[in-house]
């Protein structure tokens, strides 16, 4: 089989990680989002959670709070980065697979053989993602929407250095299509860009 990498970034509550783990399904390749914090984790001798909560604030006054009194938490910040970036290369390398977020369209900027899709999704679609599908109240469902998507922009711009769709290939609104409808169409491109 050809070897392929297919990155996806996502506004939050927009179905991009149902949507990547449908088509690592119907492309028999493996799926990656959360096994990337974990071996962070492993490596930096941290918690799972202290390594998701700075994914999700993404401040330098959580590493503060690790690390007071100026004790280099922007270097901390970097080596996370930088260790979540030689991970994203090393299964890049491996095997094809479909990784989601973490600046994995701009770690692999330089490899010919990926496919950047970038999902987003109207903020009231996303709004009702919530409700409906994670359950949230609409006070909490706002907060996480503003506060995860501002995060995850900050954080691109930061280490990607760049806007989150600079690298895409594809922008998919998902508000258009259902999980399955999207994932099949997705595939459908990557299809036809690794002639598959």
């Amino acid at each position: 089989m050809k070897h392929f990498v297919i990155t996806l970034t996502r506004q939050f509550a927009s179905n991009g990680r149902p949507i990547a783990q449908a088509m690592s399904r119907e492309l028999g390749i493996e799926f990656y989002d959360r096994d990337i914090v974990e071996a962070t984790a492993a490596r930096l001798g941290l918690s799972v959670r202290e390594i998701s909560d700075s994914e999700d604030t993404h401040s330098t006054s959580f590493f503060r709070s690790l690390y007071p009194l100026g004790t280099g938490a922007l270097s901390v910040q970097d080596e996370l980065f930088q260790t979540q970036s030689n991970i994203i290369r090393d299964l890049a390398k491996k095997e094809s697979c479909i990784i989601v977020g973490r600046c994995a369209d701009a770690v692999l900027r330089d490899r010919t053989d990926t496919l950047n899709i970038r999902v987003y999704a109207p903020y009231e679609h996303r709004l009702r993602v919530c409700l409906d599908q994670l359950g949230m109240d609409e006070r909490t469902a706002r907060k996480m929407i503003d506060r995860i998507d501002k995060s995850r922009e900050q954080y691109h711009r930061e280490y990607g250095g760049c806007e989150p769709d600079y690298y895409s290939h594809v922008l998919l609104n998902s508000a258009r299509f259902t999980v399955p409808q999207a994932a099949e169409l997705l595939c459908g491109i990557a299809r036809q860009r690794f002639e598959l």
